[in-house]
Formats: C-alpha cells, structure tokens, sequence
C-alpha cells in the first residue's frame, strides 16, 4: 500500500496528504519544499530508535517521521514529529522536544483542538528515560 493510500484509509483528507511528507520525501510532486524537513535532531533520532522498536516488537504497526503538515490558522501550519500507528489501529502524532518554547506548546494543543480525531502526544527525555504527556 502506498504513503498516499495509507494516509487516506486513516481518513486524512486528500489536501493534507497533498502537502505531506513520509521520511522526509514529499507524497506529492508539487508539495513545497523545506530544507529543513527529513532530517531529525539527536532526540528525535533517538526517539525513532525507540518506535522502531516497538515496531519489531509488535506494540505499533507503522511509524512515519513528519508525514504531514497540519493547517492551524490562515497562515500558521504545523508539522508533528512521527505520525505512529499503534497495533490496534489507533492513530496518534507525536511531538519530540528537548525543551519547550510557549509557541510550540500552544500549537500543539491547537493542533488536538482542531483536529479531535487523532491523539497528540509530546515526548520528552529526562535522565534517560521517555515522558508522555497527552493533549
């Protein structure tokens, strides 16, 4: 199954997965492109070691690094770190920070108040260890 089929059966509509990304290479020709998008920090990167294994585990089906550009307001978007698909079906995106700024707090949970159907979910590491907090 395709990036673009995948995003669809989870009911992503097809103008966001016109503007998405799967590892860091655009779904679509046209999407614009971010230098900066693809490449992950030092936590993030460690991060995706911790989803892949959860993966071969067999905890999460299907993780995907910035997979997606979510439109918050006429000119404000944002794109979540790892899209994850959990082994029972459930969607949720995850925001990995080192620290946080106010503005990426408050756009993470504009982002859950627009779009109710997915869970969001920021990450953080604190002496070695992995904090949820859930939005």
């Amino acid at each position: 199954m395709s990036d673009r089929s995948q995003l669809r059966a989870m009911g992503i509509p097809d103008a966001l997965i016109d503007t998405a990304f799967v590892n860091g290479k655009p779904i679509a020709a046209e999407a614009d492109e971010d230098p900066k998008r693809g490449r992950w920090n030092k936590t993030e990167e460690a991060y995706s070691r911790y989803l892949e294994y959860g993966r071969q585990s067999g905890e999460i089906r299907q993780w995907m690094f910035e997979p997606i550009k979510l439109r918050l307001a006429k000119k404000t978007s944002y794109t979540p770190d790892f899209l994850v698909i959990r082994s029972d079906g459930s969607v949720a995106f995850h925001e990995v920070k080192g620290f946080w700024r106010d503005d990426a707090r408050v756009k993470i949970k504009v982002a859950a108040e627009t779009y109710p159907m997915f869970r969001f979910i920021a990450v953080q590491r604190r002496k070695g260890k992995w904090e949820w907090e859930y939005f």
